[in-house]
């Protein structure tokens, strides 16, 4: 039996499945952090772990890896030449290597023309009309991520700080997060300096608490992100009969906070991420035989 493996490696986490040639899963399995940009070396054993475990979850053996064709969405394929270097020490028959966002889109719309917003730790936006795709974001904490959990913690403390500093209101929600630092405003700043993105995406769920509160601080940096968020979305030009997916560990709560014109297009998503890998490596491999390392 021909068998494909669809592979989702991200920041976190790698995960695979083999499937047979139409699509059907038989077996999963995971292993570390597969940003190739991060870690090329790091990421391509972890994907191989991956796909390991996932031949023996099927109870297939894993000597067959070299014979088995594989579509993989990774992180941090959009920069440099990460990617071929990838492609050339893959040990799978034949390799298709996408983004992360791309395998999403297809899990998440399936046949169906539309677009993903992926609201996590960062934010990276999709869409598909046809054969044409558009892109938008995923820069990463420094000079993108905007709407993702990480500016929103950022700028939960940055408007601590300013509270602080009486130039604007202070809230319940200022003053819980200047407890936390021990009342010492300067705790912040130090905490800044030494923090990565998901250490600032940690305060993001504050934020979403007490604007359910009607804390208006809250209120202030969840409007904020919204506002970032769409005007991403109004830039891929999206026509009302069109889906719309969000994704990510903030999707479900951001999604009440975006404007009444985009709540009617707002729709669940088919499959995950790596059900989309699944369902591209069984299109492309498991019915169209492509030349190797396509």
């Amino acid at each position: 039996m021909d068998l494909v493996l669809g592979i989702d490696g991200g920041g976190t986490s790698c995960r695979a499945a083999l499937a047979t040639a139409s699509g059907v899963v038989l077996g999963r399995g995971k292993s570390g952090p597969a940003n190739i940009m991060t870690d090329l070396e790091g990421a391509r054993h972890n994907i191989v772990d991956a796909a390991r475990l996932a031949f023996v979850d099927a109870g297939r053996d894993p000597a067959l890896i070299p014979d088995t064709d594989a579509v993989l969405g990774l992180a941090g394929t959009n920069v440099g030449g990460y990617k071929q270097q990838l492609l050339d020490i893959l040990p799978f028959r034949r390799s298709l290597v996408e983004s992360d966002a791309l395998i999403a889109l297809n899990g998440a719309l399936g046949d169906h023309d539309g677009a993903i917003a992926i609201i996590g730790t960062g934010s990276i936006f999709m869409s598909r009309k046809g054969s044409a795709m558009q892109t938008i974001g995923g820069w990463g904490f420094m000079l993108g991520d905007l709407g993702g959990g990480a500016r929103i913690g950022r700028d939960l403390l940055q408007e601590t700080l300013l509270a602080h500093d009486d130039i604007h209101p202070s809230s319940e929600l200022t003053q819980a997060v200047l407890q936390r630092f021990a009342g010492d405003a300067r705790e912040i700043v130090k905490f800044a300096a030494a923090s990565k993105p998901a250490d600032f995406g940690t305060f993001a769920p504050m934020v979403f608490d007490y604007a359910a509160q009607g804390d208006a601080v809250a209120k202030v940096v969840l409007a904020r992100a919204a506002r970032d968020i769409e005007e991403a979305l109004d830039a891929l030009k999206l026509s009302p009969d069109q889906w719309l997916c969000l994704l990510g560990g903030l999707a479900g709560l951001i999604g009440p906070h975006l404007s009444a014109r985009y709540q009617p297009m707002l729709h669940a998503p088919e499959q995950d991420a790596l059900g989309g890998a699944v369902a591209m490596a069984a299109k492309l491999f498991g019915t169209v035989r492509a030349p190797a390392h396509v």
